[in-house]
């Protein structure tokens, strides 16, 4: 029995890593699967850009339904969810024709990627309460090798020209997998939270003004990182001169960067504190992107360098957010990433309508403002809970 008490956890820990791997992966699909995707069909670009704008609301549904249910059945049942909604999106994705009929699998599989987001960081928090700041920047860092992994794979040299609907039907195996690995492993307790909060109660805790502070935290950062890697490679071709490959490489080191920044602040953000570490963090990329946009060419890898310190702030302040309540953590974890796919929706927009307006040079900065303002709400933060961790 005790043997099973002690192994239990770290297969739950094993699959809250596969399920973030799986996240990166499934994330990434959709890019390099679009030009062929709107070739084959005949879409244009707007109409590619709808379809895609899909995933973004099935994520944000699936974060503000599954936290409910999660404290109420438990996280087991929130990452079933997640491989139905995944199995559902990329079946019928590789299967349908018609725009509409794309953006419902593709929301499908929005919703996916949302339920895990929620079921994998709260089986952390239920595990490793003590270093919850160490593990959640680790189930990051899969996601980042999810992603990388994706790239390597889709690589034109590596698939050998087949068809985007067939890349959509062989990702299913790994999603199969983590249901499988869900549907047999047991929980080393019910996962369930009895709360007694009412509704009201549940407001003024989830809305709070220090709440609020975080949801945005979360937003901006989240506009800043999905900023950078829309537009990176569009502003080093126009306002740094490069060329297509080295842009491309530039992206792959910001991609990599941000993996090896959760990696290795996993190591320190529990002993130096949650808020310092988030604030050290945001400071830091503020200085490396203000070198790379106005310095020197030469100087333009500070850009994708910056990956190093901002990538620790979505999983720290998710610790940092648990320290605050012990009940209906699900329900208020789901709005905070509810926010983050908000940030996503405000981070890819913005910067294009800002270089529309002033220049690619200048509009790239919306990434700047977005670091200076994440800086300033750590900061009031920090000034409310000068001990907080």
């Amino acid at each position: 029995m005790k043997k099973a008490s002690t192994l239990n956890p770290k297969l739950l820990t094993a699959g809250a890593f596969l399920s973030f791997l799986i996240f990166g992966f499934v994330d990434n699909i959709k890019g390099p699967a679009l030009p062929p995707l709107l070739s084959e069909l005949g879409f244009s670009y707007s109409t590619g850009g709808s379809i895609l704008i899909g995933a973004y609301f099935g994520f944000l549904v699936a974060t503000l339904i599954t936290g409910p249910i999660a404290d109420r059945a438990g996280n087991k049942i929130v990452m079933f969810i997640a491989g139905v909604c995944l199995l559902i999106g990329l079946s019928a994705f590789s299967l349908f024709s018609l725009a509409w009929m794309l953006t419902a699998a593709i929301f499908f599989m929005g919703m996916g990627l949302g339920a895990i987001e929620v079921g994998g960081n709260l089986i952390i928090l239920d595990i490793h309460s003590q270093d919850k700041g160490r593990f959640l920047n680790l189930l990051s860092f899969f996601h980042g090798v999810g992603a990388m992994l994706h790239a390597e794979v889709e690589r034109p040299d590596n698939i050998g020209g087949l068809s985007w609907r067939i890349v959509y039907r062989a990702t299913m195996v790994p999603v199969l997998l983590l249901f499988v690995y869900f549907l047999y492993i047991k929980y080393p307790r019910d996962g369930v939270r009895h709360n007694s909060a009412t509704l009201k109660e549940f407001g003024a805790l989830a809305f709070s003004g220090e709440m609020i502070l975080y949801y945005l935290v979360i937003a901006v950062y989240v506009a800043a990182e999905v900023g950078v890697g829309a537009w990176l490679v569009e502003f080093l071709q126009k306002a740094k001169s490069q060329s297509v490959m080295q842009s491309s490489v530039y992206l792959s080191i910001f991609f990599a960067t941000a993996t090896a920044g959760r990696f290795f602040g996993s190591f320190f953000v529990d002993h130096i504190g949650y808020l310092k570490s988030m604030l050290a963090a945001s400071l830091a990329s503020i200085l490396f992107i203000v070198i790379g946009i106005f310095g020197p060419p030469a100087l333009a890898i500070f850009i994708p360098l910056s990956g190093l310190f901002f990538s620790i702030i979505f999983p720290t302040a998710t610790a940092a957010v648990s320290d605050l309540h012990e009940e209906n953590m699900g329900a208020i974890l789901g709005i905070l990433f509810m926010f983050g796919g908000l940030g996503a929706m405000l981070g890819s927009s913005s910067v294009g309508v800002a270089s529309d307006w002033l220049g690619i040079r200048l509009g790239f900065g919306m990434v700047l403002l977005f670091c200076l303002v994440l800086s300033g709400l750590i900061g009031i933060l920090l000034c409310k809970r000068p001990a907080a961790t």
